[in-house]
């Protein structure tokens, strides 16, 4: 077995200046990042500037990650997301998904989603972590969990999940506060 990376120890290493500790966390997690932000902005050149932009704010701000505020991991990805998403609010994209498109990717048959780990998230590399999320996402009922799945795995606005799904923003807004708490506890 494989050691776990500790990335508040990468992290930490970045914020003295160690060089090597972000070339370490690009090879971890520069692929799955890539992945990541290519399904928020549907174009792979633009996906790739993000990504390196992101590993240019990590490096510039890994002094401002602090564990009390959640994990390295979740500080990198929300991060690199937040990039994605102001490329994307800057590039105009259209929302062109059907709205029954991420339902079909994890049916209330969580062994179809286990067998599709690409399609649920690339936030888990840990397969017990991932059966655990895959299993919490499938007690959520079918429209919240695609508002959860269209905004962290598609990286839509509550905006363009409300106009995707025709329901009202407030509806978007607590179907997803609703299901992250469920998740978060079910998690637990």
């Amino acid at each position: 077995m494989p050691p776990t990376f500790d990335y508040e120890s990468v992290l930490q290493q970045c914020a003295e200046g160690n060089r090597g500790a972000l070339r370490r966390l690009y090879e971890q997690e520069a692929p799955r990042l890539l992945t990541v932000v290519t399904r928020i902005l549907k174009n792979r050149a633009l996906s790739e500037d993000v990504v390196h932009d992101a590993f240019i704010k990590i490096w510039k701000n890994a002094t401002s990650y602090h564990k009390d505020l959640g994990s390295a991991r979740g500080w990198i990805y929300t991060l690199t997301r937040n990039l994605a998403l102001n490329a994307l609010k800057y590039s105009n994209r259209q929302v062109l998904a059907e709205p029954d498109f991420l339902l079909d990717l994890c049916d209330n048959n969580a062994s179809e989603c286990a067998e599709k780990p690409d399609e649920i998230t690339e936030l888990s590399a840990d397969p017990l972590a991932h059966a655990s999320l895959t299993n919490c996402l499938g007690h959520l009922q079918p429209e919240p969990k695609l508002c959860v799945l269209h905004a962290y795995v598609d990286g839509y606005t509550q905006q363009e999940i409300a106009k995707l799904l025709n329901k009202p923003l407030g509806t978007v807004k607590s179907w997803i506060k609703r299901s992250l708490s469920a998740l978060k506890e079910c998690l637990q």
